[in-house]
């Protein structure tokens, strides 16, 4: 009889645990934005700067899954951006648990270039015991943003999350991704600068990345911001006009209705030369590519932070003269 009743208190002692809701990176209702490697259905690979995922959720609480250490921004319910620095497992976004009810998450990781090696990777997310995902509404218009370290957001306060294109994006309340990495140049030049004129078309930073599927979705507008790095790697005029004019072809070949902006360079480099780009695609019957006159946009001495790269002030100009420029077209 004794060791019937200690048995009843021990059993009656243990705490049982719900089990958590978990999402992978194949749940249908998580929505991506800008090129993913979507090769591994456990680890989704965003390389490319200005990604990010959109997902709606159930519940008080959210966390988010990562492999390795990286950064990242999260919005939740269209709140500011959080900054998460050098995380990495099982990731508490909800210290203070929301309200019940629908949410909504947002993700963007920093981008991986230079010195800076993070783990860019998606693992899904966990929920409360029975709480659910579900499709967010999310813009039905996307702006595909191409260009070097000013399009990425480089030296900005928040990288892409403060660049010009984030924040075009943002402000016309479409979806944006930024086709970006510091360095880069249009063409392909002899020393090996990257070439974004190849890098449009794959998945990923390296010029053996997989090819894009152009399928997976169909930008309204694309913006280039190309030039300012080609004069350091000996890229004479005809070269660049002339990979400027194979780039254009490319998008339009891609997106078949987009609306094609080339921007003169901030620093005034290759300026005839992307006209002249433009003006031979206008000539071969297309009229829905802009060559874009940056110039007085944005002051060096006050509107960059080391007369290349805008601050956080140079970006929010750029973008509050891009942005009707490329609303009047889409």
């Amino acid at each position: 009889m004794k060791l019937l009743v200690a048995a009843t208190v021990l059993v009656s002692s243990v705490v049982i645990t719900p089990a958590a809701s978990a999402s992978s990176p194949t749940d249908s209702n998580v929505k991506y934005f800008g090129r993913w490697n979507t090769s591994s259905s456990s680890a989704y690979v965003s390389e490319w700067a200005g990604a990010y995922l959109v997902v709606g959720f159930t519940g008080r609480t959210v966390k988010l899954k990562q492999r390795r250490a990286i950064d990242f921004f999260v919005s939740i319910d269209g709140g500011p951006d959080v900054s998460y620095k050098n995380v990495s497992g099982t990731v508490n976004l909800t210290p203070t648990p929301l309200a019940a009810g629908n949410h909504t998450l947002r993700v963007s990781y920093r981008p991986i270039a230079g010195s800076y090696k993070g783990d860019a990777v998606y693992q899904g997310i966990e929920l409360d015991s029975g709480a659910r995902t579900f499709a967010p509404t999310v813009p039905s218009k996307l702006i595909e943003f191409v260009g070097d370290s000013i399009t990425v957001g480089q030296q900005s306060s928040k990288q892409a999350l403060t660049a010009y294109g984030w924040l075009t994006g943002e402000k016309l309340k479409t979806a944006h991704t930024q086709i970006a990495v510091g360095g880069a140049c249009l063409h392909p030049a002899a020393d090996g600068c990257l070439s974004m004129r190849e890098g449009f078309l794959r998945t990923g930073l390296a010029l053996n990345a997989p090819a894009w599927n152009f399928g997976r979705y169909r930008a309204n507008a694309v913006v280039i911001n190309l030039g300012t790095n080609d004069v350091g790697h000996s890229v004479t005029k005809d070269q660049f006009r002339s990979s400027y004019v194979t780039l254009l072809r490319r998008a339009r070949e891609k997106y078949p209705t987009a609306a094609i902006f080339a921007l003169g360079t901030f620093r005034k480099r290759y300026l005839p030369e992307t006209q002249a780009a433009v003006q031979t695609i206008v000539d071969g019957g297309d009229r829905n590519v802009y060559f874009v006159n940056t110039e007085g946009w944005i002051t060096e001495a006050t509107d960059t932070t080391d007369n290349v790269h805008p601050n956080d002030q140079g970006h929010r100009k750029i973008a509050d003269r891009l942005a009707p420029i490329v609303a009047a077209r889409i």
